[in-house]
């Protein structure tokens, strides 16, 4: 069993991204950000939330209640005027999608590098108990 750097397993890590970032999900992903930048509504409806962001803040720093209520309700209407942009739902789907290839890849790892810590000590890849928890177990019976 070769034994690996910390700076090895991290190049090892750099080269997975990369392969990672030049993915069909990737690649669109980019595309529909790409588009979200470039659509005029999108980006103003962003900044006017931006700008009522920064309202509620003072009001709520000055304790305006009243006025904070409408500036959140504003800030709500607005969101689901941007949500109900088509770009924007499939901007969030494809971002779910990298999610979820991002998961599934660390899930992955993790789990592998798990089962090689239960197999490799003696322990029960069903019980996902490892040797050592055994060896702890008869020793303190003794």
């Amino acid at each position: 069993m070769a034994d690996y750097t910390r700076q090895e397993i991290l190049d090892e890590a750099k080269k997975l991204a990369n392969m990672l970032a030049n993915t069909e999900e990737i690649d669109r992903f980019k595309q529909v950000e790409a588009k979200i930048n470039d659509n005029k509504k999108v980006q103003q409806l962003i900044r006017k939330i931006k700008t009522l962001q920064k309202q509620a803040v003072n009001f709520q720093a000055y304790g305006k209640t009243e006025a904070l209520k409408n500036v959140e309700e504003e800030i709500d209407r607005l969101h689901a005027e941007v949500d109900a942009i088509p770009i924007v739902q499939e901007f969030k789907e494809t971002q779910g999608v990298v999610n979820d290839v991002l998961q599934l890849v660390s899930g992955t790892i993790s789990r592998e590098v798990t089962n090689d810590v239960i197999t490799s000590t003696g322990g029960d890849l069903l019980s996902g108990e490892t040797g050592t928890k055994h060896e702890n177990n008869s020793s303190n019976q003794q």
